[in-house]
């Protein structure tokens, strides 16, 4: 087979790999399709009057790197045909019948139509050239997409950069050649305890999701109000949650609470976790010695209100234990199949219970997936 020289082929795909840091396999890829490119630079310098190549007309065409020999071969897959009216696309079954006897019509056979070292000339070469540096930089960005779409619902650090609008742009790093992406903390998605937030200062975020965008690449969307960003920093500060002997059960944060009034209602989470150890108190492990766990979480989320509650099978203790710190008299099922809650609480514990504006009955609400109705015991027995 035809071979056109590349000499020291194999020391430029370990420069560029080392220059870039990508692997080698996306190197070759992408040589292999700026070679491509500059193929077919060559067949349309060198096209008959009058004749048009669609815009997939070599698709069946590929090219096959050899880098021990240092050199490359353009390789068109043809189909077998009685009489060829295409020869990019088709090959004549009596050609193919020399080599391959039992070869049919229809059938498909893979062909060297590599030009000569002369041929491939300079405009050629120069086009190869530009289409590289294209496709090492589009190799980069799907390294970098892969690598974070790996990393997406996870916990990652990022330095303040910019501001945008209401968003705030950070720098994440990433280990493929380009030391940082970008990443958007939305308005939504900040702690307003936090603001404004401070350049070059780092935060701990939770990575949402990451789209492609054409002129800046991947692109990440981060969160510091997620419940996510919660539960990381608990595993992260609980030993016991890290080694699965305490879980998390269920999550309800309200991280920006909605203002209907006056009254200004903080941030707040309530966590459920359970054991299956009966020497492990679940609650008392996420706390820590003196509160020193769950304080240490309170900082980073910069004062938030948590709410560190048992789990149970049993949906009334369940109920009960989630409209903590309030005392709960007695808890009524009223439609288990609807989900439907009485609370009864006495009347000095039926603000606590209610929360301010709400917020603490609609985070029980939101944990135990129950719709809970609070009522005064005088009234209820009323």
């Amino acid at each position: 087979m035809a071979l056109l020289e590349l000499p020291g082929l194999g020391g430029l795909v370990d420069n560029i790999s080392k220059e870039r840091n990508l692997p080698k396999h996306a190197v070759q890829s992408a040589l292999r399709e700026a070679l491509l490119k500059g193929y077919e630079r060559y067949r349309k310098t060198y096209r008959q009057d009058g004749v048009e190549f669609a815009e997939d007309h070599f698709d069946n065409f590929d090219v096959e790197l050899d880098v021990e020999e240092g050199g490359f071969r353009v390789l068109a897959t043809k189909t077998i045909v009685e009489q060829v009216t295409d020869p990019d696309h088709e090959i004549g079954l009596a050609e193919v019948l020399e080599v391959a006897p039992e070869a049919q019509p229809g059938g498909t056979v893979v062909v060297d139509v590599t030009p000569q070292q002369e041929d491939f000339g300079r405009m050629a070469a120069i086009q190869t050239k530009q289409v590289l540096a294209q496709k090492l930089r589009d190799q980069q960005r799907k390294l970098i997409q892969e690598e974070f779409q790996e990393l997406e619902g996870t916990v990652i650090q990022g330095r303040v950069l910019r501001f945008e609008g209401s968003s705030v742009i950070l720098a994440v790093s990433s280990g493929f050649g380009q030391p940082e992406v970008e990443a958007e903390l939305p308005r939504r998605e900040q702690l307003a305890a936090e603001r404004p937030y401070r350049p070059n200062s780092t935060l701990k975020v939770y990575l949402k999701k990451i789209h492609d965008t054409p002129r800046r690449g991947p692109q990440l969307v981060v969160s510091r109000a997620d419940a996510g960003l919660v539960v990381y920093l608990f595993a992260n500060e609980v030993p016991e949650i890290e080694d699965e002997i305490v879980r998390i059960v269920a999550i309800a944060r309200e991280a920006n609470p909605p203002t209907t009034g006056s009254t200004n209602v903080g941030p707040r989470t309530k966590i459920a976790v359970d054991t299956l150890e009966r020497d492990v108190d679940p609650v008392g492990a996420c706390i820590g010695a003196r509160g020193s766990r769950i304080q240490s979480v309170v900082s980073e989320l910069r004062g938030e209100k948590i709410d560190m509650i048992r789990w149970s099978p049993d949906p009334a203790i369940y109920i009960a234990n989630s409209l903590s710190p309030a005392k709960i008299q007695q808890v009524n099922i009223i439609n288990a199949s609807e989900r439907q809650a009485e609370v009864i609480v006495a009347p000095d514990q039926l603000s606590l219970a209610i929360g301010k504006e709400g917020q603490n009955v609609r985070l029980a609400a939101k944990l135990t997936g129950w719709k809970i109705d609070i009522k005064q015991a005088n009234r209820s027995n009323a």
